[in-house]
């Protein structure tokens, strides 16, 4: 690459960008939440029960829109607040590659 020629950085768009399910409190149900938890994340029982005690935490990502709000109503429905987002974009990394 000559020194005149610029580097471009691009981002690709998908059509549907994958969210996350946060677990915002476990309100007062916390075995009910604990055994959603783990159907939905497929944890054990005791790593469940730690996750759920750990919120506000993120217990799934990667989902799409109708799988993060599928989710996030079983939480709902065990009692706890839960609510899904699109995950946050990643920061691009500016790197400069010197070449030879």
């Amino acid at each position: 690459m000559a020194d005149d020629e610029s580097t471009g950085y691009f981002t690709l768009l998908c059509d549907d960008p994958s969210h996350e399910v946060v677990l915002v409190d476990c309100g007062p149900r916390e075995m009910d939440v604990v055994l959603a938890v783990r159907k939905v994340t497929g944890l054990s029982l005791w790593h469940s029960r730690g996750l759920a005690r750990q919120a506000p935490v993120t217990v799934v990502r990667g989902l799409s829109a109708f799988r993060a709000q599928s989710t996030a109503s079983v939480l709902r429905s065990a009692g706890a607040i839960a609510e899904w987002r699109q995950e946050p974009e990643p920061q691009p990394v500016e790197r400069a590659v010197q070449l030879p």
